[in-house]
């Protein structure tokens, strides 16, 4: 197996609304070698929650060659509040050649105010493929 390690850092701040959107500068494309490479995407998102709203969640989101991933990272508006919050997504890519992943943000009502800030916002990847 042959790892490759892959960085990207938010380059803007988000304000989050009711649809998915990209997180600037988190977006990594890579190619594969191989068919059936198994990627380790490992994710932080710096959310500000700048006005609560009572049972609505802040989320960060994986999207896979446009295909958002099922596990999220998750913070709730309950509380004007801000957090470092991680997610761990593990798949396979399968086909070989070019791929994207990248960090996205929405919230899960239409009140409140919340962000994901770039300060803290990063995505790390990793792909292991027998070469």
């Amino acid at each position: 197996m042959q790892p490759v390690t892959y960085e990207a850092v938010a380059s803007a701040s988000l304000t989050l609304g009711t649809s998915l959107a990209d997180v600037t500068g988190t977006s990594i494309a890579l190619t594969t070698l191989t068919d059936g490479a198994l990627y380790i995407a490992e994710a932080s998102f710096d959310m500000n929650i700048a006005t609560a709203a009572a049972g609505q969640l802040a989320e960060g989101h994986l999207d896979v060659n446009g295909a958002d991933q099922t596990a999220r990272a998750l913070k709730l508006m309950t509380a004007v509040d801000r957090a470092t919050v991680s997610q761990r997504w593990r798949g396979t890519l399968t086909t070989a050649g070019s791929h994207t992943l990248k960090l996205r943000g929405i919230k899960s009502g239409a009140s409140g105010v919340a962000s994901i800030v770039l300060t803290h916002t990063k995505l790390q990847v990793t792909i292991y493929e027998v070469v």
